[in-house]
């Protein structure tokens, strides 16, 4: 199957009890059994149920893995990733990141034992500078949150077959629309379904899809032991929207491109960071292993002050001033008060997250009321 149509089949069946197209939402916490040890597939709902079951089929199929184990959000899923390692094991991580994904590496995992080394791999072979015998992950954004920086996949996963090195790569950006990674060589694929997976900002969940048995034997056993599941309304949501993930980012992409020329042509904007244009420094990698280039944009203005910043921010009216992205509406926000405010200033400012930078999610709205929005916000 193609991918619009493996979006919308992948893993659902009609219900045998009744033909109902849509996938049940099975809401109970346990399951009869005929007697101890003898059941219908169905123990404790903690352990499994019918409409996880269905979503982490249909993730699978999506992402070309074998395996999806869906998690009660994205940082959910990012915490049962970290827990496949062991004190005194080393991660490499891409130096411009989510800023959750940031304070659960250092906040918490550093406080058992974990250590992270956060590099620039626009360059794969950056990464060379930081592999040690104890490096046992390489954590790749790509595109990245929020500078939109690009990173090789499929270099990144040769390196780390070399060494024996888990790859996983947190593909919420791109969405498996846009991106599969495992096809270039990744171990993990990560995502918070929160965002474009879900699509309608009334979501929280997360997943990781993997091919390889073991791994997903040992997620599994993490995720029953430690408990972060979503429940069934939730995974219930998250099948609904990607039924549609395929003509939303279609729009996504147009709309993106639109608004990312605009603001580039703006007198008073400074850079704009998108991997569609030309001259972005990885654009032949987005080209090579994406489908397209999205709807996440980030600039920063010429005035490159907090006040500044704040006056654009607050002056939109079809750009909502929210945290999270990826849903049919058109979000604004300030990484650095916002989404990354958990990272020091220091490390924001040396990865270029300055304080005028303003970050888009472009969503699904008529493209010249997105810019005409823009235009009379920053004035």
């Amino acid at each position: 199957m193609k991918l619009g149509t493996k979006l919308i089949h992948a893993g659902v069946e009609p219900d045998p009890s009744t033909g109902a197209i849509m996938t049940p939402i099975f809401q109970t916490s346990t399951y009869v059994q005929q007697a101890p040890g003898q059941h219908k597939g169905y123990e404790y709902a903690r352990t499994q149920n019918p409409t996880r079951d269905a979503l982490q089929n249909a993730l699978a199929a999506i992402e070309n893995g074998k395996h999806g184990i869906c998690f009660g959000s994205g940082l959910a899923a990012t915490d049962a990733v970290i827990k496949l390692l062991a004190p005194g094991d080393e991660v490499i991580a891409s130096a411009d990141l989510y800023g959750g994904t940031y304070r659960i590496f250092t906040k918490v995992f550093a406080r058992y034992g974990i250590k992270f080394h956060f590099a620039d791999l626009q360059n794969a072979d950056n990464l060379l500078s930081y592999v040690n015998e104890r490096t046992k992950m390489i954590w790749v954004e790509t595109p990245t949150n929020p500078l939109l920086n690009i990173i090789d996949i499929a270099a990144c996963a040769a390196l780390a077959r070399e060494r024996n090195i888990l790859l996983a790569v947190d593909n919420t950006f791109a969405s498996p629309y846009l991106q599969n990674p495992l096809d270039l060589g990744a171990d993990l694929v990560v995502h918070s379904a929160t965002k474009y997976l879900g699509g309608h900002s009334d979501v929280v969940h997360g997943a990781v899809i993997v091919k390889d048995d073991a791994l997903a034997q040992q997620l599994a056993f993490i995720q029953n032991s430690c408990g972060a599941v979503p429940g069934p309304q939730d995974c219930f949501l998250v099948l609904r929207g990607l039924k549609t993930l395929h003509v939303r980012m279609q729009r996504h992409c147009e709309n993106g491109e639109t608004v990312a020329r605009f603001l580039r042509q703006h007198p008073k904007v400074g850079k704009v960071f998108w991997c569609g244009f030309e001259d972005h420094p990885n654009h032949a990698i987005a080209q090579k292993q994406m489908r397209g280039f999205g709807g996440m944009i980030s600039f920063t203005l010429k005035d490159d002050s907090m006040e500044a910043a704040l006056k654009v921010l607050s002056g939109t009216r079809l750009f909502s001033l929210a945290e999270s992205l990826g849903g049919v509406e058109s979000l604004i926000g300030h990484p650095a008060s916002m989404t990354h405010a958990s990272i020091p200033r220091e490390e924001r400012m040396k990865n270029g997250l300055v304080d005028s930078l303003i970050r888009l999610s472009v969503g699904i709205e008529d493209a010249e009321d997105l810019v005409k929005d823009l235009e009379q916000a920053i004035g």
